[in-house]
């Protein structure tokens, strides 16, 4: 199943830090920091760890309201503005302090407005209507609109804690920017999707498209080892149909579990498959560049095949949109 078909999950967080993300604004966050929301990874947890404010928490909590009236609430800006499809609140280890209802707006504004701007501001978009979640769980949210958004707003009914707030959908740039020179058309932040993979066994291939270095291994894409005479492969729809003029490689932090070679096709809009880059060898934790030849034709899909399976840390695709 594609990721395009499959559960929202599957799609790319457009929040979540590595991408760019940031909480920019909150009410309150008396017991733990709001920037834990977008972080990357599972939420950890340690029994009986205690500060000055009480037991440590790896998410975001919110003093007791007492009766206190109004609800909790933090503004994020997306990492990469898009469409979203589905909303995750994660409550992981909070078990007497979650909130019992939570909502989720979204918001969609140009340039770079201050933190304060956007808290006071009265349109935003729902997403989610108050709905009631589970503690210690994550909570899904399926998201129906084809909207796109820049920022979303998380608020609590009234208070309590929220270890992760994962907001899947598709990346979707500012057309302004687009067209202004080659740029890299396998970017998520471009309005690249992967659609489809043979295997994820240790890391999401979303982060082949990942803006800038990887900082490990696990921040690649990495399949199990194969044992059969098959080979992996990633699909990727590109930013737009476009002209790849050069493809990166990079293998970097994958030392004794590289792809041995590599092969990259595309696809026209018509459906025909084109040769972009013949079967290849690669070196271990390198960032290999290779040109491609001048193109016929605009690709808006590229397969990537890693032989005969392994990792990869990005795969960049630079070129200039076309018809």
């Amino acid at each position: 199943m594609s990721e395009a078909d499959g559960h929202f999950t599957l799609l790319p967080d457009l929040a979540v830090r590595p991408l760019g993300g940031a909480v920019i604004w909150a009410n309150d966050e008396f017991f733990a920091e709001k920037e834990n929301l977008i972080s990357p990874g599972v939420p950890e947890y340690r029994p009986s760890t205690f500060g000055h404010r009480g037991q440590v928490y790896d998410g975001w909590e919110t003093r007791r309201r007492r009766g206190m009236p109004g609800d909790d609430a933090a503004v994020v800006r997306l990492g990469v503005p898009g469409v979203v499809r589905g909303i995750v609140v994660d409550t992981a280890w909070f078990r007497g302090n979650y909130p019992p209802a939570v909502s989720v707006a979204a918001l969609e504004v140009e340039g770079y407005p201050t933190a304060e701007s956007l808290a006071g501001r009265t349109d935003w978009t729902t997403l989610i209507d108050r709905a009631p979640i589970a503690g210690d769980a994550r909570n899904p949210f399926p998201v129906d609109s084809e909207e796109r958004w820049t920022h979303v707003k998380l608020t609590l009914h009234p208070d309590g804690g929220v270890a992760r707030l994962r907001v899947h959908g598709e990346g979707r740039p500012d057309p302004a920017l687009l067209g202004l020179g080659p740029l890299d058309l396998a970017a998520l932040e471009n309005g690249a999707l992967v659609l489809d993979c043979s295997n994820r066994f240790y890391s999401s291939p979303n982060q082949l498209l990942y803006p800038g270095s990887a900082r490990c291994m696990g921040d690649g894409w990495e399949t199990a080892r194969r044992r059969d005479d098959g080979n992996d492969w990633v699909r990727i729809r590109l930013a737009g149909p476009g002209l790849i003029r050069l493809a990166e490689i990079d293998t970097s932090y994958f030392l004794g579990n590289s792809p041995g070679s590599a092969r990259l096709s595309g696809r026209t809009n018509d459906g025909t498959d084109v040769e972009l880059l013949p079967r290849t060898e690669l070196l271990p934790d390198t960032r290999h560049r290779f040109p491609i030849a001048p193109m016929a034709a605009s690709v808006e899909e590229v397969r990537l095949d890693i032989y005969p399976d392994g990792g990869l840390a990005r795969l960049r695709l630079y070129g200039e949109l076309g018809a």
